[in-house]
């Protein structure tokens, strides 16, 4: 038997006609012919939303909205009004109707409307929880995620923590890989020691061998100074060499050597020094791919790249985009000083809608863009960048020329497959004819967008 799409209570003298409706479109449905039978009902039951007539014996449906609404932590409620005067309507949407249904009744209109309240109500919960989460969690080293994905990343963290050997952490930009780096220090017997980072992308040529192995005085013109350079910096400890791909060539042989020997020499010098600091590398580049082009010497990919740790994209990880925001909310609003204590459900919608080219980064942008500017004591969907509130989930821009917005292939392929699958309600066999794909290529795909169903 398929799940209920939610669980409805009608309030109605005569119920059966609301309840046949929903009941026919898939949603479990709960009848209350008077209001304090409604309320037994709600005191016994969680339910997703109230469809309630207008005229009920000893409270208005109007009447019954207001109290649901405020002692009822905004349980949606969906008012059926008698057709004639359209003052009626106004009247049920500032008592804090949901939505408005008018006699005779339309069985499709119903099921949408229900649907939303139903969706509106499951969000509204998520929030709600992950609020608490945010409150009272106990997080990995500063890392947030409940989802499946983050769940393994964190095991993987912990084994590679307990050994020495170089680890290689991929994933986007603004996924949050120096913060995993920082972790993996944390965890590891070497925390008491230094964590030394290095964006090697940010580096001209021409100082990097300088900053890496350091330098005697006078080794260039404006060696004033002696200089340990990175890898005896970071002697104890942990060092990042942050955008390893970025590396040109003819410094990768120097490298690779410190590496094989644990040992530097600085520019200018006669001696190498010794260092002992574990080596981890990041990049946001297909190592693999530019290995195979010629661009990254084999036997450094091969030295940097024993644990390999693959931090996910924010748009895989599912809910986790919601308790992220309400991190990134409580710890801004903090500092900033303003009250500012959640987000509205029109907001969680959108942010779990948005794609998220850049990652945690740019939802933290965002989520600080807009405590900066919410005029409430929560975050609105007007708050947030243009980019994100326009956004459609059904809408992929492949039509223009603006290289700005151009998405990759596989965004566009996720976006189809998503929308025909709810266009057939899950059904594999009918989304698979449409796409042109076998059922198993249909799994496949499903299972490599983390796509439920």
């Amino acid at each position: 038997m398929s799940k209920a799409r939610g669980l409805v209570l009608v309030v109605h003298p005569e119920p059966a006609q609301a309840s046949s409706m929903l009941e026919g479109a898939g949603f479990e449905v709960l009848c209350a012919r008077q209001v304090s039978e409604a309320f037994k009902t709600l005191r016994a039951q969680r339910v997703d939303a109230v469809v309630t007539a207008f005229d009920l014996h000893g409270m208005s449906g109007l009447e019954l909205c207001q109290h649901l609404f405020s002692d009822h932590d905004g349980l949606p409620v969906i008012a059926l009004v008698p057709a004639g005067p359209p003052e009626l309507l106004d009247q049920a949407t500032r008592a804090g109707a949901f939505g408005v249904q008018t006699s005779p009744l339309d069985a499709r209109a119903l099921e949408l409307l229900v649907d939303r309240a139903v969706e509106h109500s499951t969000l509204r919960r998520e929030v709600a929880r992950l609020e608490r989460v945010v409150q009272g969690r106990e997080s990995f080293e500063g890392l947030v995620g409940e989802s499946s994905v983050m769940q393994a990343l964190f095991d993987l963290v912990e084994l590679a923590a307990s050994s020495d050997a170089p680890v290689l952490i991929v994933g986007e930009s603004g996924t949050g890989k120096e913060l995993v780096a920082e972790v993996l220090h944390r965890r590891s017997r070497r925390e008491g020691g230094p964590f030394v980072a290095v964006n090697l992308a940010a580096l001209p040529d021409t100082l990097i061998e300088s900053e890496l192995f350091g330098h005697e005085r006078g080794a260039f013109t404006d060696a004033r100074s002696r200089r340990k350079g990175m890898f005896v910096e970071a002697d104890g400890g942990t060092l990042l060499l942050d955008e390893v791909g970025e590396l040109p060539l003819h410094i990768q042989p120097k490298l690779l050597r410190a590496l094989q020997t644990r040992k530097v020499r600085p520019l200018g010098g006669d001696q190498e020094r010794a260092y002992d600091a574990r080596i981890v590398a990041a990049t946001n580049r297909d190592l693999d791919s530019i290995v195979a082009d010629g661009l990254f010497r084999e036997d450094l990919f091969y030295r940097l790249d024993v644990i390999r740790i693959e931090v996910p994209p924010l748009r895989s990880r599912g809910s986790d985009v919601l308790l992220l925001a309400e991190h990134f909310l409580e710890r801004i609003s903090a500092r900033s000083g303003r009250s500012v204590d959640g987000l509205s459900n029109s907001a969680a919608k959108q942010l779990l809608d948005y794609r998220w080219p850049g990652n945690v980064r740019e939802l933290e942008n965002a989520i600080e863009r807009a405590v900066a500017l919410t005029r409430s004591s929560q975050v609105q969907l007007d708050d947030l960048p243009a980019r994100i509130r326009g956004f459609r989930p059904e809408h992929v821009l492949a039509g223009t020329d603006d290289p700005e917005q151009l998405v990759p292939m596989h965004v566009v392929e996720e976006s189809y497959i998503r929308r025909v699958l709810a266009a057939v309600r899950g059904n594999k066999t009918k989304a698979a004819k449409a796409l042109g794909f076998d059922r198993k290529t249909l799994y496949r795909k499903m299972q490599r967008y983390r796509i439920k169903g």
